[in-house]
Formats: C-alpha cells, structure tokens, sequence
C-alpha cells in the first residue's frame, strides 16, 4: 500500500506529463489518500485536465478540486459574450437536443438547467461548454426523466460491468431504489470506481448514483 508521500509523487510526476498543464502552478496535498489540489490556471480546460490526470494515479482514493480560473486581461470575456459562444456550442452538439437546456451565466460561471432522457446527453453538454474561453466553472444542474422500470436498470447495469475489462463485475453490487443507483463492492483504483459510476449512468433511467466502491490494493 502506497503511502502519501509516494501518491504525492506519483500525482505530481502525472501532471508533470500532461502536455497542458504547468504542474508548477498546481499544489497537491495527501492525506490517507485523498487528494487536494490548489493553485490557479488561465483555463477551466486545464483544471479539468488536472483533476482528470490525479484520478488515473493508483492509490488515489478521492480528489478534492480547489483549483481556482483566472484569465489574463487579454482572454477576459463578458458573461454576454460566454452565452453567446454557449448557445452556439451546444446548437453545434449532436448529442445535445435542440431547445431543450436552459443557460445562465454569472461572473464567467456557466449554470445548465432543463430536462433531458439520458445522462450522455447531460454529460455532452457539459463537455460541449468547459472549453470555451472566458468560463471559469460548469455547473450542471440538468435533471433526467425516463419511464423505465429499476428491476431493468439493475439488469442493464450489472450486464455492462460485465462487458468490461477492466472491471471485476463480480465485486460489485448493484442496488437500484426507483432511478437512484447504490454501488457497493470493491475496487482496484480511483479510476476504476469512476469508470464504474459512469457506466452507471449511461444505463436508461438512471437518475443518481451513489458510489460507495471500496478501493483496495
């Protein structure tokens, strides 16, 4: 088992490999495992990218994202002139519906609200609009509906981890209460327990999901 130290390292030798980001403007402290990151980057892109980076480290079991956006003067854009570059982004985004998200911007912070069917749709649209120049944070407030019944969202979940590789389908117990999902079981890494959230909602009807995965090593 990796101790803190060692976490520490091997999360500051991973942000050092990735190509867009400046690890020297990123602090990192470790405590029993869980990662807090500090510092200030001229892109919510790169804050994105880093949080990213710390998950795929093994021994990481949370990441606490403290990061702050600050862009230059030269790169400043109005909250009018983000919506703007918003609408067009996700008009742009085949996976987002038309007419269906709702947006607002305050003080280059973008919050999504509406209604749509399935979680890849909620998920593109956040994705669609973290790149954009000017946003400093996506707050994504968009609910889910679907008419689905939770024995067939249990089912087609459990069949996912299955199909996985990388996951030990085994050690996982799916429990489902209405279009909220409970994941229990253990785990081998930080990423493999989000790779396991995220298959679980990408499953239809699946509103919430309560990641309780044990990482073990």
């Amino acid at each position: 088992m990796k101790t803190d130290s060692e976490i520490k390292d091997d999360v500051l030798d991973e942000l050092m490999w990735q190509p867009n980001v400046d690890e020297t403007q990123i602090g990192v402290i470790v405590e029993k495992g869980v990662v807090t990151l500090t510092g200030i980057v001229d892109t919510y892109a790169k804050k994105v990218a880093a949080e990213k980076a710390v998950k795929n480290v093994v021994g990481v079991k949370a990441v606490a994202d403290d990061i702050e956006v600050k862009y230059g003067d030269a790169y400043k854009k109005t909250d009018k002139e983000i919506a703007k570059a918003v609408v067009n982004a996700l008009s742009w985004n085949a996976s987002v519906p038309d007419d269906k998200v709702e947006i607002e911007v305050r003080d280059g912070w973008v919050y999504l609200s509406g209604e749509l069917q399935w979680f890849y749709q909620k998920d593109a649209a956040k994705k669609a609009v973290e790149n954009l120049l000017g946003v400093k944070k996506v707050v994504n407030n968009i609910t889910l509906k679907q008419a689905i019944e939770p024995s067939e969202i249990k089912n087609k979940i459990s069949k996912a981890f299955e199909r996985l590789a990388d996951l030990d389908a085994q050690n996982i117990k799916v429990e489902v209460d209405g279009h909220k999902v409970k994941l229990k079981g253990k785990v081998h890494s930080y990423a493999e327990k989000e790779e396991a959230r995220r298959t679980a909602y990408f499953a239809p009807g699946v509103y919430d999901v309560e990641n309780e995965l044990e990482i073990i090593h």
